[in-house]
């Protein structure tokens, strides 16, 4: 691969080439958690390329490049609608490994992750652990050179058709709970793992129940030390929330996501002050979101968290939340119709339905606020009776 480029505009016209000569648009995808071959051949183009992951050293795919020049092919591939650079801002199952892994660990599976080739799903929440993760009791046992693990997760998102799940499990319970727990990446595909799917009120089955009965996971395939759990958690949840903050799924139909102004004036109601002053709020939240998201990003670094993400998961589901609120407003009585014969109420609805999934995905609003009190504001900690005891001895559900 070419790495001369150590301007922003040298770099710019080497990317703008790059892409004139590969990129031709991808097929429709059928299923959005499935890679297309298309689309696989496609990021690997891209990773060939050093455009996947460009802030990683070449050794690992990248270009060693600081965020600013990364930010400048982020831009071109954006401007053409192309998938797969950049990812070294919000692939959480590629960073996680890359941050945490062992070198061999990374030789097997880090191409994959960028690629699309293996697809992973978050094994994180359980039934009586949700908004509190430090309280999971899904275990993993020792046993020779792999760990057996026997638990419930809930909650998880493309559970049926991954190969490999991020899996925060409790290897200790004499410690206290955030010391307790460590982080695996589990085969998905074996014996002992039972995945159901939850139907969601949009009629799509999004997340998954999945069932863990004497599964197995290499000890290989323990990333960031044993009892180390918690900090690993912490910096995958920074890139789910930041990728959740850029732009949490809101709009089924893409054309008309992020066209709020022609849909009011579409409708006759661009004269509304009261419409517009809503259009404007909204509006301004989008920037103001952006901006943040910039802040946050600077200040995070491979390996470490930022408590400033927090700010922009919950701003994007107060957006997503406002914007299905204007929508409505903006198309009047036509938002009681539903089905494939009135697309635009169909669209709102499936808005203002689905815009609890950002409120309550990647941590709830609540959990967000108490985050942004605690370590942004500096505001005083709830009491944890439980912080500092062993697991065993904790109340939980």
């Amino acid at each position: 691969m070419s790495t001369t480029a150590s301007n922003p505009d040298d770099l710019r016209t080497e990317v703008r080439g790059w892409l004139a000569e590969n990129w031709t648009t991808l097929p429709p995808s059928d299923d959005p958690w499935i890679s297309s071959p298309e689309e696989i051949a496609w990021r690997e183009k891209v990773l060939g390329a050093g455009y996947a992951v460009p802030t990683y050293p070449a050794d690992w795919f990248g270009r060693g490049y600081p965020s600013k020049l990364a930010a400048v092919i982020q831009q071109e591939f954006r401007a053409v609608k192309a998938p797969g650079a950049c990812q070294d801002k919000h692939n959480i199952p590629a960073n996680t490994l890359f941050a945490f892994g062992s070198d061999e660990l990374k030789h097997e599976l880090l191409r994959d992750f960028l690629t699309g080739a293996a697809r992973t799903c978050l094994l994180y929440s359980e039934p009586g652990a949700g908004s509190d993760l430090a309280g999971v009791s899904t275990t993993a046992v020792r046993d020779g050179d792999r760990w057996v693990v026997n638990g419930q997760k809930v909650w998880t998102s493309g559970a049926a058709t991954s190969e490999y799940g991020l899996l925060i499990a409790r290897t200790d319970w004499d410690v206290p709970k955030h010391k307790g727990m460590s982080y695996f990446i589990i085969p998905m595909r074996q014996p002992g793992i039972e995945v159901r799917p939850l139907v969601q009120i949009t009629g799509e089955a999004h997340f998954n129940e999945v069932f863990i009965s004497d599964a197995s996971v290499p000890n290989a395939n323990l990333i960031g030390g044993e009892g180390n759990g918690w900090r690993v958690l912490q910096t995958a949840l920074a890139y789910e929330r930041s990728i959740m903050g850029d732009g949490g799924r809101g709009s089924r139909n893409k054309s008309k996501a992020d066209s709020l102004v022609e849909l009011a004036r579409e409708h006759g109601r661009l004269d509304d002050a009261a419409l517009r002053e809503k259009l404007a709020n909204v509006l301004a939240l989008r920037e103001l979101n952006r901006l943040n998201n910039l802040r946050a990003k600077a200040a995070t670094s491979q390996g470490t968290s930022s408590s400033i993400m927090s700010l922009g998961k919950l701003a994007m589901s107060r957006i997503l939340h406002s914007e299905a609120a204007l929508k409505t407003d903006i198309i009047g009585t036509e938002s009681l119709l539903a089905g494939p014969d009135n697309p635009e109420a169909d669209d709102v609805n499936f808005l203002s339905l689905n815009a609890f999934f950002t409120s309550i995905g990647g941590g709830t609003d609540q959990i967000q606020r108490t985050i942004i009190g605690e370590r942004v504001l500096g505001l005083a900690k709830e009491p944890e009776t439980d912080r500092d005891i062993p697991f065993r001895q904790a109340r939980r559900s």
